[in-house]
């Protein structure tokens, strides 16, 4: 398992966060996760307007990736943690490293600017 798989996996799992599409979005979760879902869909602020990839980062067995997830009244930072399941990139850990409350109505990309 090589960093730009999981960077692709990655990517496509935030694709289908801000498209909505959930169960496109835990296609690459592990069985473990799949059972725990509403544990890890607590930790997102649905719905999610705009979804990066902050870091990839090897991390003891496996790769950790690390998620900056907007949504409509905060943004989150997630880190999910990668492994090898069966010849592919699988989540297999999810967990919280910050929230952060946004003013109502403020755009999502809006932080130069603010004194013109």
């Amino acid at each position: 398992m090589d960093e730009a798989a999981v960077r692709e996996h990655a990517q496509a799992m935030c694709d289908a966060l801000v498209a909505g599409d959930v169960d496109r979005a835990i296609g690459d979760f592990s069985d473990e996760l799949r059972r725990n879902l509403g544990e890890v869909l607590a930790l997102l602020p649905l719905p999610i307007s705009e979804a990066t990839i902050e870091s990839v980062e090897r991390g003891g067995s496996g790769l950790v990736v690390v998620v900056r997830l907007v949504g409509e009244t905060d943004e989150v930072q997630v880190q999910t943690r990668w492994k090898d399941r069966d010849g592919r990139p699988r989540v297999v850990e999810t967990s919280h490293l910050s929230r952060t409350a946004r003013a109502e109505g403020e755009p999502a990309d809006e932080e130069e600017g603010a004194g013109e």
